[in-house]
């Protein structure tokens, strides 16, 4: 019997049980993916010092070897490897001797992204990762489908998280291609020029001049010629230039939509992203101006989304991205998006009192605090401005807290935390401010909450 066509099933693992979607299997062309990662690790494990002991042939053998078997997993793997939606769950299927079946609630949803590694753009694929509320790290990566099915599929995962009743109807009828979803309305493209130039304007930047002649001297001096000091030399000044670089591929081409209740972010170079937050899990929003942006009017925008895995090790993977550079017209555009009715550029904040400075000698000023009609407000920072803005209805608990010498002086900090986990905090408060701040935060925020109910 010949086999259905992709993106239908290639021999279904389950079919259709009281009214349920089938289980879809990734793309075909998964297990060769991973067995190109696989490739790369197993010949990087075996070293160069194999390779002198045994000869290129016996090496050769070893990879070979390594490589069929990781592709044997691979295809194995791919075999077991399932999802379907049941009513408002996702279920993943998966496992090789001992199988697993996990149901992630998509009430719970965070954050979605379609992420496309080089090898995956190459091949038209694209993996789907899902964030949800409490998880320790990134679930359920399906890797990989094919970009119009994940795009479907990103959809509809949204479209049940945001909605009480019932799944709505699936993108494509098995068999046929899954059509891809609109773009929605554009907010803004970032200039790679502009991004090149902001990452120029960095102290990495103007200290690898002088990394530079500190390295040449070592080559042209011979008494102080050091193999272990020039390549500990070398190594810290490409940690420091792999920084801004990495910045740069990460948000290349970068562009924001807005699809009715969600933000779409667009990035990448050699790995393109396409991550999709709702606006109602958005925590809170960070502006930045650096110091050397600051003679340009430029900021930064970042965004912190509840139950998002703050445990990552690589930060990539946090939907965090709002504006990477912008000037404050952008900057307070956006802001305007996010948060309905905030001004960026009309937001209250009071400095600490005048015996703060004891504490702040050289900051106190640039400190403060204030409450907007929608946000708690809170700034920070000397060399580096840095601006939090906590929707009321997003605060979790509100604490107030004293060091040893905020007690002699008469003085306490009001935290407002919040699901992200950061939250932010009023520092250095006169004692009775402090405390009437913090209950004036607790009755907005329950106030806000009735609201959003």
């Amino acid at each position: 019997m010949p086999l259905p066509p992709y993106p239908g099933l290639w021999g279904p693992a389950a079919g259709p049980v009281g009214g349920e979607e089938p289980r879809q299997r990734l793309h075909p062309l998964s297990p060769a993916l991973h067995g190109a990662k696989s490739l790369v690790v197993v010949i990087a494990g075996l070293s160069w010092s194999t390779l002198s002991r045994v000869g290129f042939g016996w090496f050769a053998v070893l990879v070979t070897v390594f490589v069929l078997g990781a592709t044997v997993l691979s295809v194995v793997s791919w075999w077991n490897t399932g999802y379907h939606l049941v009513g408002r769950e996702l279920r993943v299927h998966e496992g090789l001797l001992w199988r697993r079946t996990r149901a992630i609630p998509l009430e719970r949803l965070q954050a979605v992204e379609v992420v496309r590694p080089l090898l995956a753009q190459l091949t038209g694929l694209a993996e789907l990762r899902l964030e949800v509320v409490g998880g320790g790290k990134t679930e359920a990566p399906l890797a990989y489908l094919s970009v119009a099915e994940a795009t479907a599929l990103r959809q509809r995962l949204l479209a049940v998280a945001g909605r009480s009743g019932p799944a709505p109807a699936p993108a494509a009828e098995p068999g046929l291609p899954a059509v891809p979803a609109p773009e929605g309305r554009r907010l803004h493209t970032v200039r790679n020029q502009d991004l090149l130039v902001s990452q120029l304007l960095t102290p990495q930047a103007f200290l690898l001049p002088l990394g530079l002649v500190f390295v040449g001297a070592q080559f042209l001096s011979e008494d102080s010629w050091s193999f272990i000091a020039v390549a500990s030399t070398l190594t810290a000044m490409a940690g420091v230039v792999l920084q801004p670089i990495r910045r740069v591929l990460d948000d290349w081409s970068f562009r924001l939509d807005r699809d009715d209740g969600t933000l779409r972010v667009h990035n990448g170079l050699l790995e393109t992203r396409v991550q999709t937050v709702p606006l109602h899990r958005v925590q809170t929003v960070r502006a930045t101006w650096p110091l050397l942006w600051r003679m340009k009017g430029w900021l930064r925008l970042r965004l912190e989304v509840a139950g998002y895995s703050a445990g990552e090790p690589d930060d990539r993977n946090r939907p965090d991205r709002l504006l990477p550079v912008g000037d404050a017209d952008t900057g307070a555009r956006v802001v305007a998006e996010v948060l309905p009715g905030v001004r960026l550029d009309a937001l209250p904040a009071t400095p600490p009192p005048a015996r703060a400075r004891w504490l702040r000698p050289l900051s106190r000023k640039v400190v403060g605090a204030g409450l907007d009609d929608r946000v708690f407000v809170a700034r920070s920072g000397l060399l580096t401005r840095r601006l939090t803005l906590v929707p009321y209805a997003r605060i979790q608990s509100v604490r107030v807290t004293r060091g040893p010498v905020q007690r002699l002086l008469r003085l306490a900090t009001v935290h407002a935390d919040t699901a992200g986990g950061a939250g932010a905090a009023a520092v250095d408060r006169d004692l009775a401010d402090a405390w009437a701040l913090a209950a004036e935060l607790t009755e907005r925020s329950r106030a806000a909450r009735r609201t959003d109910r």
